[in-house]
Order: C-alpha cells, then sequence, then structure tokens
C-alpha cells in the first residue's frame, strides 16, 4: 500500500531536507523502500512496502520520454486492473519497463490525462506532477478506502497519506478549532475534514488539481440513484458473480496473503471464495486469522462474543490454515499500545480497545503475512445492521445508527462546560450534515416511494459516511504495522450495483444481509451461513470502564492539562469530592475514551486550541 507525501510550492525551490522529513513519517506504512524526487518547484516522496513486482517499481516513478520527466507519480495502493490497462497501452505503443501497477498508472496518465481515473479499479490515493503543465494532481479511490490529506499553502500545497506527513512541515502549525473539535466529538464523519484547521482531506472519487492560480476540488465519480431491472434470481447470481471475481482479482499478490476471519458472513464469505480460488488455482490453502474473544475468561457472562467458535468452524469447512489472537483487557488499556494507536491515528478516538486490539492483531498477522482480506464493509452494502432495519431509525431524521445508539455516546454535557457545548452546538452540526449528506442524491426527487427513497438514503449514508470511519480504522491500523488490507466489498462495482437495489430484494427473507446470504450459502456451512450478525469483539469486563474513569479522574483532578480550561467546574467539584464515582453516571465508554485521548493527542501533538 505504501506511503505518500509532497510539497509543491510555485513561489520558492523546495527543500529537499524538508521533503525527506515529511516522507520519513510514512516509514511504517512502507518498510520496504523509500525515495524523494525534487525539481524546482515540488518535492515527492515515497515509502513502499513492496507487494507486486518486489525488484521494480521502485519510486517516485518518471516518465523517461524526451528531454525530462514529463511526469512524476508517488503512489499508494493497488489497482486491480493494472494487467487489462497495461495490455491495452502496450497496444498504444507504450513500453514498460516493470511489472508494477505504478508504471501502468504513470502510462495511463500520460496517455489519457486526467480522465483515465475513470479506468481505474482498487483502492489507491496518488499525486503527479506534471512538468508540461506545471501541475500537481491528487486523486483518491472512489470509496475512499485509501487515505490522502492535503493543506493549501499561500503559493501551493502539503500533502501526504497521513497527517503526520503535513505536520512534518515546519511552516504547518496543529490547531484545533471550533469545528475541528465539532468532528471529534460527533459521531458523524464529514468527507473532506480533516480536524487541523488548515487541512483538508481529499474526499472519496474527487482529485484536486493544485497549479499556480491555485486549487480545485473536482468528483470523477458519484454513486447515483436509478432503476433496478432485475428479478431477484438475478441479483442473486449477479452478485455471486461480482464478489467471485472481485476476491480473485484482489488476489494477486507476490508476496504472502491471507484473510481476516471473525467467523460472520462477511469474512467467511470472502475466506470460502478465496479458498475456492486458490483451490482452482492449485495455490494450496489459504491462511486466516481472527481475534478471540477478550472475556473468555468468564467474565463477560451469557453475552460472550462467539466469534472464534464461528470462524474455527469455516476454517474447518473450506479446509484454511487458522491462527487466533486472544486478548484480555490490561492488554489493551497498556499505555505504551494506546500511545502507538494514536501515533498510527494522528487524531482521538472514541472506540480504544477495539484500535488497540486491531492494531495487535495486525502486529501478528503481519509476521507471516504482507497482504489480508476484510469484510469492511460487506454490513453497508448488504444491509447488516439492525439500524438499517429498524423503521424508527431508518425514518429518523438524523444519521440511523446516531438515532440508535445515541445513549452510546453520551457524556459530553458530563465533561465539558455548558459555554463550550452552545458554542459547538454538536445538535445543529449533526442536523446540518445530515440534510448535506442526504441532499447529495436526492432521493426523494427520483424515486416515487418515499419509503424506498429513505431506505436508499440509509445506504448512502452507510456507504459515504459510516464506512468511512471503519476504512480510516483498518488503514491506520494495518498500516502502521506494515500490512496492506484489501476490501472486496469496497469495490466499485458490487457498490454501484447494490446500491440500487430495492429493499425489499435485499431484505427479501426478512433478514440481515438476505442477498449475500443466498449468494454464498453453498460455499458456507449452514451454522455460519444462517449466523445472526455480532459486533466486532470487544472488551465487556467492568475493569476495563473502571480503569478508563479512573483515569479521567486523574486527569481533573490534577487541574493542568490543556483540557482543563473547559472541563465543567461541576465535574471538577464532584470528582475533588467522590473520585472516579463521579464519572459512573452518564458517562459511556466511549465519551470517557475520547476524552482521554483528546488529553494525550493535545499533549503528544502540541496543538493550539483556538476556539
Amino acid at each position: 500500500m505504501c506511503g505518500i507525501a509532497g510539497w509543491v510550492d510555485f513561489a520558492r525551490p523546495v527543500d529537499h531536507d524538508i521533503a525527506r522529513a515529511m516522507t520519513d513519517t510514512m516509514a511504517r506504512r512502507g518498510p520496504d523502500a523509500e525515495g524523494v524526487w525534487t525539481d524546482g518547484h515540488a518535492a515527492l516522496g515515497h515509502r513502499r512496502l513492496s507487494v507486486i513486482d518486489l525488484e521494480g517499481g521502485c519510486q517516485p516513478m518518471a516518465a523517461d520520454e524526451g528531454p525530462g520527466a514529463r511526469a512524476v507519480l508517488t503512489y499508494s495502493g493497488e489497482t486491480y486492473n493494472f494487467q487489462e490497462l497495461r495490455t491495452q497501452l502496450t497496444g498504444l505503443g507504450h513500453r514498460f519497463t516493470t511489472r508494477s501497477d505504478t508504471e501502468v498508472v504513470l502510462r495511463a496518465y500520460l496517455e489519457w490525462g486526467p480522465s483515465f481515473v475513470d479506468r481505474l479499479e482498487g483502492i489507491y490515493a496518488f499525486a503527479i506532477w506534471d512538468r508540461d503543465r506545471d501541475e500537481l494532481l491528487l486523486v483518491r479511490d472512489r470509496m475512499g478506502v485509501k487515505p490522502l490529506y492535503y493543506a493549501p499553502t499561500a503559493s501551493g500545497v502539503l500533502f501526504g497519506s497521513e497527517p503526520k506527513a503535513i505536520l512534518a512541515h515546519p511552516e504547518f502549525r496543529p490547531v484545533l478549532d471550533a469545528d475541528g473539535l465539532r468532528d471529534i466529538l460527533s459521531v458523524a464523519k464529514v468527507p473532506g475534514h480533516a480536524v487541523f484547521r488548515g487541512m483538508r482531506e481529499v474526499p472519496a472519487g474527487c482529485l484536486v488539481r493544485v497549479h499556480r492560480s491555485g486549487l480545485a476540488e473536482e468528483r470523477y465519480w458519484q454513486l447515483r440513484v436509478a432503476e433496478h431491472t432485475d428479478s431477484l434470481n438475478d441479483t442473486v447470481r449477479t452478485v455471486r458473480d461480482l464478489l467471485a471475481a472481485t476476491v480473485e482479482q484482489q488476489m494477486v499478490s507476490d508476496v504472502p496473503l491471507c484473510t481476516l476471519l471473525s467467523g460472520g458472513l462477511d469474512s467467511s464469505s470472502l475466506t470460502a471464495l478465496a479458498a475456492h480460488t486458490a483451490r482452482t488455482k492449485g495455490q494450496g490453502r489459504i491462511r486466516s486469522c481472527s481475534v478471540s474473544d477478550p472475556d473468555l475468561d468468564g467474565t463477560a457472562g451469557p453475552d460472550a462474543n462467539e466469534d472464534h467458535i464461528y470462524a474455527r468452524l469455516l476454517a474447518e469447512h473450506v479446509g484454511s490454515d487458522h491462527s487466533e489472537l486472544p486478548l484480555k483487557a490490561p492488554d489493551l488499556l497498556d499505555p505504551a499500545l494506546r500511545a502507538s494507536v494514536l501515533r498510527a491515528y494522528d487524531l482521538p478516538i472514541a472506540k480504544g480497545d477495539e484500535h488497540a486490539s486491531l492494531h495487535l492483531l495486525f502486529s501478528i498477522v503481519r509476521q507471516h503475512s504482507t497482504v489480508a482480506l476484510s469484510g469492511e464493509c460487506g454490513d453497508e452494502v448488504f444491509g447488516g445492521y439492525r439500524w438499517q432495519r429498524d423503521p424508527d431509525a431508518v425514518f429518523s431524521t438524523t444519521f440511523p445508527w446516531v438515532h440508535e445508539g445515541r445513549h452510546n455516546y453520551q457524556g459530553n454535557e458530563v465533561v465539558f462546560t455548558p459555554d463550550l457545548l452552545a458554542k459547538l452546538d454538536l445538535a445543529t452540526y449533526e442536523r446540518d450534515c445530515h440534510s448535506t449528506a442526504v441532499a447529495e442524491i436526492d432521493a426523494h426527487r427520483q424515486l416515487d416511494d418515499p419509503a424506498e427513497a429513505r431506505y436508499r438514503e440509509v445506504t448512502y449514508l452507510a456507504l459515504t459516511r459510516h464506512a468511512q470511519v471503519l476504512f480510516d480504522r483498518k488503514d491506520r491500523m494495518s498500516m502502521a504495522c506494515g500490512l496492506e488490507v484489501r476490501v472486496p466489498f469496497a469495490d466499485h462495482r458490487l457498490v454501484e450495483y447494490t446500491f440500487n437495489v430495492p429493499w425489499a430484494i435485499k431484505s427479501f427473507d426478512g433478514r440481515e444481509k438476505s442477498l449475500l446470504r443466498a449468494a454464498m450459502k453453498d460455499l458456507l456451512p449452514p451454522a455460519v451461513a444462517q449466523r445472526v450478525k455480532t459486533p466486532y469483539p470487544s472488551i465487556r469486563a467492568e475493569a476495563y470502564n473502571r480503569t478508563l474513569r479512573e483515569r479521567l479522574a486523574d486527569l481533573v483532578r490534577t487541574g493542568t492539562g490543556p483540557l482543563d480550561p473547559f472541563f465543567s467546574p461541576d465535574l471538577k467539584a464532584r470528582v475533588r469530592r467522590d473520585g472516579a464515582a463521579a464519572l459512573e453516571e452518564g458517562m459511556s465508554r466511549a465519551a470517557l475514551e475520547t476524552t482521554l485521548q483528546l488529553d494525550e493527542w493535545l499533549r503528544a501533538y502540541d496543538v493550539d486550541v483556538v476556539l
């Protein structure tokens, strides 16, 4: 997958040492090789995780026709149809010196210009410096699986796979303003927002052109409402064909590959398809990996997660080489691990135990595999969440997952001063974010049935807002370990096809993910095929929450941290009187995690707070 960084300044020559410092922040994303290219007003940096063409494909990569390099590319991700594009480009007279998809992307740009992005299939984020046009092109994949950030300057732009690349430039100062704090404390990711003032994230399906007169974002792909004419049987068959083709395509790798197997329908489907493909091609057994329940010591009671049971069942059924990572609450509370998660993410997060467990899992997986297939986005595509089927949540006037799970995030009113909460006005922010999102597809104007229009909106919200948080989590935690994670369910062809399938077909048997269940039933054991969805394993032991409360109480009690001016006077008084017990009522785990992470982030990143 790799990590990229760079800098364009039209007013002065770029500094090679600064460009290298920006690139060095991407070392974990690309542990195998590095490169920095500078020329006049442009600098492109690259850290490589070698996956395809291990000997070739070094970056930044320059086209060598003419008196100098016409264009230079720094690229992160995978273009799955690169072999087909290579054949087309060869027929048009291009000659290749490597087997890499990187060179295919570069030559596709030289042949077709910026419109070449319409031909790419994959997950990617890259920058192309066009020397003939004196222009930088930043591109992000259609679904936003791979990240790409940028920060406009007075005379150019800074960019990188993660915020830390931009933060390494001496002229960018980390500042948190009211808009950034709204992003941290809300539960809806807004495309383009990057929390740090003056920084943006290239939205999914967009490109950014940077030239002397300024920069502009352009959308090259968008989900659109359309009529679905296939019958139920044809739809099920098409889903199966699309998934089978996508998994086969994404198994192309010159390094060891595995699947991330939870035992749920999504990851089991991918593992079964991957195992079938491997057998058909004579590639031997597929490797699968999972997290066993963190509370297997019995403290979780009757609600203990049983993922490990179904993962073992599926692994035995398809004959995969299966391994598990057992986790316990103390492991996930380790301060060093939590600091590592923050360094990987660059931002405060609300689900510390889940991020920490993924970080540990990926570090183990990386010992034997460099690429992994993940079931991320299956729920968004096929309707697997309860809030996608609960009428009260679906027909609410906000994000359905917020309506259903608001109690899981309560606590801001306990922690922060009334003046700060009034200034942030999170309720209005949430409402505005929801209105903006649903207006992007305008389903009610295009569909006669109001109920179907709302279901289409909910699917759109799931794919463009909810999934983005999961993509970020998977990307940061995996790339911090030098592991490339691919997400077949986020293939844009599958997403486009299923997006417009009417809800009556998506839920034809009255269950979640009806289409996927029907499409995969012949490859799965009945117990897995009929299993009810369960959330990703998280710590349920009360000792975990108690530790979080104790840590926050200590933070409030000291009165010296960057958040102290924003802590509620009532909270301070109650903590002085009752200690951690003052945080037992009205404080969700997410609020505890977010507050602790916010304080650590402000300290570790030396962030200026300007509210």
